[in-house]
């Protein structure tokens, strides 16, 4: 067994027989389909003959000739003709001196001519005469079946036989192509272990000497594959490099976020702590202030601690997504729920302003998220409009589609802003009007907290101007339906 393993046995050699096996499969499956078809088209011929003497015996029955007269015309040498009735009985038969009993109905050919017009038998013994025939079968009118059959003889074996003269061209064929295959094969095998010895050659890192150029063939795409290997490689090693620079870059880039986020921080602490500061010292200082006054000082510094409070809840929401976005709890929520639920706590608020929010979501809109930072969403949202937009109206629109994703819309009726500034509305601290956004308590972080609560949803937002007036927010989530 030791000899014919693969490693003894050369791959053109195993190539080969291969070859030769699927030849002979091939040649088989054709003789065994052509022998079949050969006979059965035979047989068709034959029966398409009888048939016709069947058609001419039925035409004479229809003209009211009588069923002996006109089997003797149409008789042939040898040829045995049998007329059943509907109910299956034979009423006449030329090589019977008396009429069998027995009912002919379950005869093959018989009851194909009864079920479809006519049939056909190639080989069957007769129960009457004891001899096998070929009989074909046609129906008349009225059920009357007539019948004609031929002894199965040796001739008519003969006859029916498929011709095996193709046998031999097709053995021929055969052998020319295993001798071309072995031809072919034995040079397939020669390029290959040529292939063999580089390849191992060239992953052991040795210089290839042999530098005779290969077919332009399947062999010579298999050397451009191991040079296509050797590239792959190459850009792998380049693509590891510039992951790990890439890496880099990206840890640069926080550290330069978080300093940049420290600096915006200690940048928008100093004012506030700066008017706390002072409110404090001039009640310091003047003990004896008027009554109004020390309450309008009071009053600037828990505006001031109100700010530094947002402002720390707000950076400690960033750095929450920052620092932990794949570890934030996640569990299925009603994002429609949430919406209601914020709209009712800002409704007050935006009534003291005269401003209107209108939910017009529909249905559930389930996802897998935070419950906290989608509210803080919509409050960012409704704050950022109730803040700025001076507008009198806010209305979310949206619900589930029927591909799978909530999609929403939060816009406002106020002024909207200038198309320059809209690539900058997410930015931390970025603000249009710095003096006014400091007025209204803004920390500058609000449109900031709502893309990057987005994000971790493995959700989309952008911002647009309306063309009646306001911005527009799309925003779009996966849901779990």
């Amino acid at each position: 067994m030791a000899l014919f393993s693969k490693k003894c046995v050369p791959y053109w050699s195993r190539l080969f027989l291969w070859l030769v096996a699927y030849s002979l499969i091939l040649v088989g499956s054709v003789v065994i389909f052509q022998y079949h078809r050969e006979k059965q088209f035979k047989a068709e011929e034959l029966n398409a003959r009888l048939q016709q003497i069947n058609s001419e015996i039925l035409d004479d029955i229809d003209a009211g000739i009588p069923v002996e007269q006109s089997c003797s015309n149409h008789s042939v040498g040898g040829l045995r003709v049998s007329v059943i009735n509907s109910a299956g009985r034979v009423i006449y038969d030329n090589s019977l001196d008396s009429l069998p009993s027995v009912n002919h109905q379950n005869r093959e050919e018989i009851a194909r001519a009864i079920a479809v017009g006519s049939g056909y038998s190639v080989r069957r013994l007769s129960q009457s005469t004891g001899s096998s025939y070929f009989y074909s079968a046609r129906r008349g009118k009225d059920g009357i079946v007539v019948r004609t059959a031929i002894p199965y003889s040796v001739s008519l074996s003969s006859l029916l036989k498929a011709d095996y003269g193709f046998l031999w061209v097709i053995g021929g064929i055969t052998l020319i192509m295993c001798v071309l295959g072995y031809i072919a094969t034995r040079k397939i095998g020669h390029h290959i272990s040529r292939l063999r010895e580089f390849a191992a050659n060239a992953e052991r890192g040795e210089p290839v000497y042999d530098a005779r150029p290969f077919s332009h063939d399947e062999l010579g795409d298999i050397s451009a594959h191991i040079v296509r290997l050797y590239a792959s490689l190459q850009q792998a090693i380049a693509e590891r490099d510039r992951e790990h620079q890439a890496t880099l870059r990206e840890q640069e880039d926080k550290v330069r976020l978080k300093k940049q986020l420290t600096n915006n921080i200690n940048h928008e602490l100093k004012t506030p702590v700066a008017s706390i500061r002072v409110c404090l010292e001039t009640l310091m200082t003047y003990p004896n202030l008027e009554e109004s006054k020390r309450q309008d000082f009071m009053k600037r510094c828990l505006a001031n601690c109100d700010r530094l409070s947002n402002l720390l809840n707000d950076v400690s929401t960033i750095t929450r997504i920052d620092e932990g976005s794949q570890t934030i709890e996640r569990r299925p929520v009603d994002l429609a729920k949430i919406i209601a639920t914020v709209v009712d706590d800002m409704t007050p608020l935006a009534q003291n302003k005269g401003v209107t929010i209108a939910n017009n979501t529909h249905g559930a809109m389930p996802l897998n998220g935070n419950a906290s930072l989608l509210e803080s969403v919509f409050v960012n949202l409704i704050n950022n409009a109730l803040s700025y937009s001076g507008g009198n109206r806010i209305e979310i629109v949206g619900g589930t589609d029927s591909d799978g994703m909530i999609r929403l819309s939060f816009s406002d009726n106020g002024c909207g802003v200038d198309p320059t500034h809209l690539p900058h509305l997410f930015e931390r601290f970025y603000r249009i009007d710095k003096g006014r956004s400091r007025a209204a308590g803004g920390t500058g972080l609000g449109l900031s907290i709502v893309k990057n609560s987005i994000q971790v949803h493995q959700g989309e937002i952008h911002i647009s101007n309306q063309p009646s007036g306001g911005l527009r927010f799309d925003i779009l989530l996966p849901s779990l339906q």
